[in-house]
């Protein structure tokens, strides 16, 4: 018999672990003390670290909020959906390696491809591990709250379903223009917090059942 727990325990130990990983990735913003001297120099040198920042904070705060959203439709959690949580927050806790690599290597002709390439790979497995969750919890409709219909759980797969297409294209990209590819992974992390890329996910239920009933009422 699968047993099933509360969800609460396992969104706050996610917060934590994703609050962490965020937190992480600032660390390797510095300047050498040797190049103190040329602090205006230096700064702007750092173009590649503050790139690698912006686009890790972004997925991971994107990821943060489907995480939420997602969470927020649960009635309850089973080991496969704790052990799906698991793999995402293990990806998720990774990034800030590959987010240093980059950085270092956006520079460095022998390096910067596959750095570029690697992290383009670690971008693609949050995203695909985030929509075979929601799958996975699609199939456990005992798992979600009651005033979760068929047509939010179809809107919310579409939320998190990944583009592949522009995953392979900025990876593929990363091959022959690297700096493009990393500018371009950029872009991709803030479409996952765009208002209208995750608002079947963020949307309050309550206040959306209650907006879809009077529009009902309406009708008839």
């Amino acid at each position: 018999m699968n047993r099933q727990w509360d969800t609460g325990r396992t969104e706050a130990f996610s917060d934590g672990v994703l609050g962490v990983a965020i937190t992480l990735l600032v660390l390797d913003i510095n300047i050498p003390q040797s190049q103190v001297k040329h602090f205006w120099y230096s700064i702007v040198h750092l173009w590649p670290t503050y790139l690698a920042y912006l686009t890790s904070f972004a997925t991971i705060g994107g990821l943060w909020l489907a995480h939420h959203g997602i969470f927020a439709r649960l009635s309850h959690v089973d080991r496969t959906i704790m052990s799906i949580n698991l793999a995402l927050l293990l990806a998720a806790s990774f990034l800030p390696f590959p987010t240093k690599l980059m950085a270092e290597s956006l520079r460095l002709t022998d390096a910067e491809r596959s750095a570029v390439i690697f992290y383009g790979a670690s971008l693609l497995v949050i995203s695909l591990l985030l929509n075979v969750m929601w799958r996975l919890v699609a199939a456990r409709p005992h798992l979600l709250r009651p005033d979760v219909d068929d047509l939010e759980i179809q809107r919310i797969l579409r939320a998190t379903t990944p583009n592949l297409g522009f995953y392979v294209i900025a990876i593929l990209l990363a091959i022959v223009a690297p700096q493009v590819a990393a500018f371009g992974y950029l872009v991709l992390a803030i479409l996952l917090v765009l208002p209208t890329t995750g608002t079947d996910l963020l949307a309050p239920i309550g206040r959306r059942s209650a907006r879809r009933n009077k529009q009902d009422s309406g009708e008839t």
